[in-house]
């Protein structure tokens, strides 16, 4: 027999834990599973200096732990477990199936399961991770001031993340697959014309050198074969970036890129009643912390509304 919830949050970073402050302060008794990587992305990340109200800059660990400590003063439950399958329905009672058997029936479920960066998949970029190496221009750029960095990929995401990199870094170099960039004209124009932005053509990165930090990255092109180093401190895979979302692909609706669609602009419904979506699960254009906060408090007070 199902056990019966009255709100059920999938995902437990920013979005999640947000959604479990407001709910559990609404007296929704939210239940919150926390996935496969319990506090999200920012777990696996070291300082951040751009979330409000630590003008010192904070652990990634430290303020997720401190998010779920605030979510669990007013209630929420926490549980260490991930959602295997799931039956949705459009205004009726929304089936999970946990990876341990156990089956959940919620009146109301939030998804914020957030979206996960695309790797080279280097031996390397595991061992160096938050070392040098990151996903997230916007989040860890400064930490690069006057120091050479490298970006990987040729579209609109690579651009936008060299130049504004470009704003810190002494030296950008720009790898690109192809001879060609994917990104738009405007933007391929904008980076071209930067003068700090070093494009290696017809190349890829074959490893990543250094020991407890990034030192420097091996670049092979791809037409003569010639290898060549680079001085580099920060490393940056634009790639682009998979939500996580799988699990509900043929349930809800989901964009071209596998992201959740929200119908109604400006709320976190989702193509089914009683469905609601917070953060890069739902979001492919900001993928913040902060923005991710956001959509977990429209989420709660949707779901409040719905339950009422």
């Amino acid at each position: 027999m199902a056990q019966e919830e009255k709100l059920v949050i999938l995902g437990s970073g920013p979005a999640g834990l947000t959604a479990a402050i407001y709910a559990a302060r609404a007296k929704l008794e939210p239940l919150v599973l926390a996935g496969a990587l319990p506090g999200g992305l920012l777990t696996r990340t070291t300082e951040v200096e751009n979330f409000p109200g630590f003008p010192e800059g904070v652990q990634g660990v430290d303020l997720m732990m401190q998010l779920q400590s605030q979510a669990e003063r007013f209630g929420a439950r926490i549980e260490y477990a991930a959602a295997t399958a799931c039956r949705l329905t459009d205004g009726g009672s929304q089936g999970l199936t946990l990876e341990d058997g156990r089956e959940l029936a919620a009146r109301a479920l939030i998804v914020a399961t957030g979206a996960s960066p695309r790797w080279l998949g280097l031996p390397a970029e595991e061992r160096l991770r938050n070392h040098g190496v990151s996903a997230c221009a916007t989040c860890d750029g400064a930490f690069f001031a006057g120091l050479p960095v490298a970006v990987v990929g040729g579209g609109d995401s690579a651009m936008e993340e060299a130049l504004f990199l470009s704003r810190f870094a002494s030296h950008v170099y720009v790898i690109v697959r192809r001879d060609v960039l994917r990104a738009s004209a405007v933007m391929g124009e904008r980076a071209r014309s930067n003068d700090k932005l070093e494009f290696l053509w017809n190349s890829e990165v074959v490893d990543l050198l250094g020991e407890q930090a990034l030192e420097q990255v091996r670049v092979r092109n791809r037409v003569s074969g010639e290898e060549r180093v680079l001085d580099c401190r920060g490393f940056f895979p634009a790639l682009g970036h998979q939500p996580d979302t799988e699990l509900f692909r043929g349930q809800l609706e989901l964009d071209e890129a596998g992201y959740i669609r929200l119908p109604d602009s400006g709320t976190s419904r989702t193509s089914l009643a009683g469905v609601f979506a917070a953060g890069d699960c739902a979001d492919s254009r900001y993928r913040q912390a902060i923005t991710a906060a956001g959509m977990g408090c429209r989420a709660a007070i949707d779901a409040e509304r719905y339950l009422a």
